[in-house]
């Protein structure tokens, strides 16, 4: 469905993101734009004026199977706010990171400003070394924990990149060392 929603859109004139594909933009007069995100079934579509929001939603229905559920409150794992007063937007990953936090059983961390000190040495002697550290580390997803990592980098979390960069390193002196494949 993704490709057919993809057909549509270039022949109603929307030009698909060279720098993500899926964001799709459409330019009217006088600095005037549509975009619209789609990614697998979910969509979001952001405008000034609604009338053209209407008219495209409209569009893709007489193709497409959808519902709508009217002003998007989160989207990928990320939660949108909106001050119509002082036309402020915010977009946060919060409940995301929670998530992350409590399937990884990490919920009860203290946050840290920074995520990686400067005088933090890592070394493969960190590793597990006796039979009970190593049967600990086997029950942890550490590649889906850092996957999960990667996604906040990308989305919000630029700032986290080092530290995960860090972390990551070590996944293969961890398999090694744990025996996991």
């Amino acid at each position: 469905m993704v490709s057919q929603v993809r057909f549509f859109m270039v022949n109603q004139g929307y030009t698909r993101s060279t720098s993500d594909h899926c964001v799709y933009v459409k330019k009217f007069n006088n600095d005037d734009f549509i975009i619209m995100l789609l990614y697998i079934d979910d969509m979001l579509i952001v405008r000034r004026d609604k009338s053209k929001i209407e008219k495209l939603k409209k569009e893709l229905s007489k193709y497409f199977d959808m519902k709508d559920l009217g002003l998007t409150t989160q989207i990928l794992g990320m939660k949108i706010s909106r001050d119509r007063k002082t036309r402020y937007l915010w977009v946060s990953q919060g409940g995301y990171i929670q998530k992350i936090l409590e399937r990884f059983s990490m919920h009860q961390t203290k946050p840290v400003d920074s995520p990686l000190a400067n005088h933090f040495r890592s070394s493969s002697k960190q590793c597990p070394s006796i039979e009970k550290e190593k049967e600990v580390m086997m029950t942890v997803p550490c590649a889906s924990a850092i996957g999960s990592l990667i996604y906040a980098i990308v989305c919000m979390r630029p700032d986290i990149a080092h530290a995960v960069g860090v972390v990551s390193r070590f996944l293969a002196n961890l398999e090694r060392n744990t025996g996991r494949q």
